[in-house]
């Protein structure tokens, strides 16, 4: 994690989540410009996001100052509430590290940014399968009538759930999906093959369309990840990369 005294984002919550995003930030970027330069304003659209934003200054000492006089100020009638970020911004670093800096600080958070999805997908298999109250769980001893004809699939908590691919954690092979059928070793190799620590492609026998590419870390794994999920090849083939399931 960061020094407090290098962050110069201000995160900010209890925003009024029904403003489109364009409005939010310019209010945003008008009430904060006045505590320092402002690189950029930070909010999605996402619902997990929404009522949030950062506010990225050039200047840690401009963020803790707009933190100190800001703080529960209303802005469309809600008061803000205002924190330093945990971590620097893409933005930060960018300005004012190398090339090499910017790369290892985005690999990091794309690392960060993906165990945590694992973590709460994990925490979500485990929440299904915890019993219920003692009445719920002496109702499930009885035995379940199959449902025809229904296309449900069974809600009883005591089915294993399998944790989506797009949430695996990160480890240092991926596996591919999607690839066309005439592309062999060579040709999976000159896309995944450019990214740092690559090691070897595998196709699997039988099975066109996939392969699994190894790196010698999970980091060379992640950058390569990120840069070619959703890669479209040959005339409609959207390749599909995830990390291998242990």
């Amino acid at each position: 994690m960061a020094s407090g005294l290098s962050i110069a984002t201000v995160y900010v919550r209890n925003l009024e989540e029904r403003v489109k995003v364009d409005l939010l930030k310019g209010a945003l970027l008008q009430i904060f410009s006045e505590y320092g330069n402002v690189i950029e304003i930070v909010a999605k659209t996402n619902l997990k996001a929404k009522g949030q934003a950062f506010v990225v200054f050039a200047d840690p000492e401009a963020a803790r100052k707009a933190i100190e006089e800001v703080q529960g100020f209303e802005l469309f009638e809600k008061p803000m509430q205002l924190a330093l970020a945990r971590t620097r911004s893409d933005a930060t670093v960018k300005t004012a590290g190398d090339d090499e800096e910017f790369e290892l600080h985005k690999r990091r958070r794309l690392a960060e940014k993906d165990k945590k999805k694992a973590y709460e997908a994990a925490e979500e298999q485990k929440r299904l399968k915890r019993p219920g109250p003692s009445g719920a769980a002496a109702q499930d001893n009885r035995p379940i009538k199959a449902a025809r004809g229904t296309g449900l699939k069974s809600t009883n908590p005591s089915t294993t759930a399998v944790i989506p691919d797009e949430y695996l954690p990160p480890n240092k092979i991926l596996f591919v999906q999607n690839l066309p059928e005439d592309y062999d070793v060579d040709a999976v190799t000159s896309i995944f093959g450019r990214f740092e620590g690559f090691r070897e492609v595998r196709l699997v026998p039988g099975r066109r369309g996939i392969a699994f590419v190894e790196y010698e870390g999970e980091q060379g794994a992640i950058t390569a990840k990120e840069n070619t999920a959703g890669m479209v090849l040959g005339d409609s083939h959207t390749i599909k990369v995830t990390y291998q399931r242990q």
